[in-house]
């Protein structure tokens, strides 16, 4: 389960552009070195294929940003960008031979199921993301590895890389899809240098595992968002470029 394929509705929400929380979103970036708790930010995936295009654009809220840590909140219902096949075919239905290989389009969509917290330190080539079964049931964690993520004024951009991690309460791991992994070398969206360093970004994310520190034993199991929070809209430019990078 690559971050082009987690739990989205499946086709075109109507309706699904809008301006909503244009006043808020990256609220706390402008002259201020970390957002603050509510503010609404995109958390963005660049195109594997294609680095100057964005391909996945999700609304997030703002938890917490330190020096140490970003966490963020996708709520239930939140409308966002994802890629499908161009005939409109999801990508996770494609035979894994020409997943990477047939052209792509984006479409708006809407995230379902109970939300998502992300969690990420800067310089970390992953982040991990919490899941909930309904009723705010702990299912598990999800380290999904990326690049390392840009911070701009108006959220973060990153690349997928494809390989990912699942970790459970009972603190087992296993990888995660390795097949996609190796069907983007043989496609040649990944180098046999890049496969390495992804391989070994996972085995530093395995010794924080089996080490159980933190985020693990931080107790973000526990969080639940704030009722008062509204649900980020998706502004019409979404895929701007970023107007400004920060550290």
């Amino acid at each position: 389960m690559t971050a082009d394929m987690v739990d989205t509705t499946e086709g075109e929400t109507p309706g699904g552009r809008g301006t909503a929380g244009a006043g808020r979103a990256g609220g706390g970036a402008a002259g201020a070195s970390h957002w603050a708790p509510g503010d609404h930010i995109l958390w963005r995936y660049r195109d594997n294929a294609d680095a100057g295009r964005f391909h996945i654009c999700r609304p997030m809220t703002v938890v917490q940003d330190t020096d140490e840590l970003l966490a963020v909140w996708m709520a239930p219902g939140t409308p966002c960008i994802k890629p499908v096949l161009a005939d409109g075919t999801p990508v996770h239905r494609e035979p894994l031979s020409t997943r990477y290989t047939k052209p792509r389009r984006t479409v708006h969509d809407q995230w379902f199921g109970t939300g998502v917290l992300k969690l990420a330190r800067p310089g970390d080539p992953w982040s991990v993301w919490l899941f909930w079964e309904r009723g705010w049931q702990f299912k598990n964690w999800y380290v999904n590895l990326e690049e390392p993520r840009r911070r701009w004024s108006g959220g973060i951009d990153s690349e997928d890389h494809f390989l990912d991690l699942c970790v459970y309460p009972d603190r087992h791991w296993e990888w995660r899809d390795e097949d996609e992994f190796a069907q983007a070398q043989r496609d040649g969206l990944m180098t046999d240098a890049q496969a390495a360093e992804v391989r070994s970004a996972g085995r530093a994310a395995i010794a924080q595992i089996t080490a159980w520190r933190e985020p693990y034993d931080d107790g973000w199991e526990d969080w639940r968002p704030d009722p008062a929070w509204d649900v980020p809209g998706l502004p019409d430019d979404w895929d701007r470029a970023p107007d400004r990078l920060r550290s």
